[in-house]
């Protein structure tokens, strides 16, 4: 009799482990949408000293870059414009003031009218008075490269780059932010749209064991433990959209690549400024180091430019401009 109640026990101890086990890659299937497709390696070269100098710049010359720094806000905004001029693009301003301050997001266009439109964004203020190295001149040098890029060879779809303003406290999740204002716009210019792709903190990287964080110990047994990986994250409408950016991305250069769809209760993601299209039914993603999850830095003054890979930020540029082409709707 004890034989059999002991049988009884291992057989629901090894169900129980093998339904967790079920359930645990189901999940992984869900929000990770893993994928064995990949691409050749890119021809197009990013030069890691270029991105080095965006982010020195804006990191030291301009710094601080908060809601309180007017001035310092504009001299960033006109660095950007005349980058995205020197690139080719035709150059415009959205207005994002409040009362007497002027804010504005810088925006780009490349082959405009040419089928549906890509946006690609990186907002260019830091928090109180950090550096913001990573948060975020490390996403708006890349979306100076990438103006360069699209400049420099022909397009068959509309692209247009944004640096927005105002994206950090105390604006965040407020209609305030640089990117509420133009999600809004773009909803209410209706314009063929496939999707906004979004550079939030794209400059560090660790191959340390234990170097890489996550909200949830689910997500750290689906995950690298080595912060050496970019990420595409977005929520669970969003799903094909991330997916096809992953795998545009994917190969291209040796970053590795991972995605996550996750609800928005799950901490991180929806901390930047692709949150705001999602209420205008947009889909849009956000490309991440994965910020405090990874980077101690983050929110603080050391967030400097001499924490950054330079090589691997060049290598994601390099990837979410591939991944741009790629898409084919």
């Amino acid at each position: 009799m004890k034989r059999m109640v002991r049988l009884s026990a291992r057989r629901i101890v090894f169900g129980s482990i093998v339904l967790l086990a079920v359930i645990l890659f189901g999940t992984w299937i869900y929000v990770a949408q893993p994928s064995f497709r990949s691409n050749l390696p890119t021809e197009v070269d990013v030069d890691p000293g270029r991105l080095k100098r965006h982010v020195t710049a804006l990191s030291q010359e301009f710094h601080p870059r908060n809601h309180e720094e007017i001035e310092n806000l504009e001299a960033t905004a006109q660095y950007i414009e005349g980058h995205f001029r020197n690139a080719g693009a035709e150059v415009s301003s959205q207005d994002c003031s409040i009362g007497d301050r002027a804010y504005r997001n810088v925006i780009a266009t490349f082959g405009a009218g040419q089928g549906g439109k890509v946006i690609v964004g990186a907002h260019f203020d830091s928090c109180a008075d950090t550096p913001g190295a990573d948060d975020n001149a490390s996403g708006v040098a890349g979306l100076i490269e990438l103006a360069y890029l699209f400049g420099a060879n022909p397009l068959s779809r509309e692209i247009e780059l944004v640096a927005y303003t105002l994206e950090e406290p105390p604006y965040f999740g407020t209609k305030q932010m640089g990117s509420f204002r133009h999600a809004a716009a773009t909803a209410e210019a209706g314009d063929s749209l496939v999707g906004v792709i979004v550079l939030e903190m794209i400059g560090y990287f660790s191959d340390r064991p234990g170097s890489q964080d996550y909200p949830s110990i689910f997500l750290s047994l689906m995950y690298p433990n080595r912060g050496n990986f970019i990420a595409v994250v977005g929520n669970l409408r969003q799903r094909s959209f991330t997916k096809d950016i992953k795998v545009g991305m994917k190969g291209t250069t040796s970053i590795p690549v991972f995605s996550l769809n996750a609800p928005a209760i799950v901490p991180g993601v929806d901390f930047s400024d692709h949150r705001n299209y999602w209420p205008h039914g947009i889909d849009a993603i956000m490309i991440t180091d994965t910020a405090f999850y990874r980077n101690k830095g983050y929110h603080t003054m050391g967030d400097t430019a001499g924490t950054l890979n330079y090589e691997a930020m060049a290598k994601v540029t390099a990837a979410v401009y591939e991944a741009v082409l790629s898409i084919d709707y």
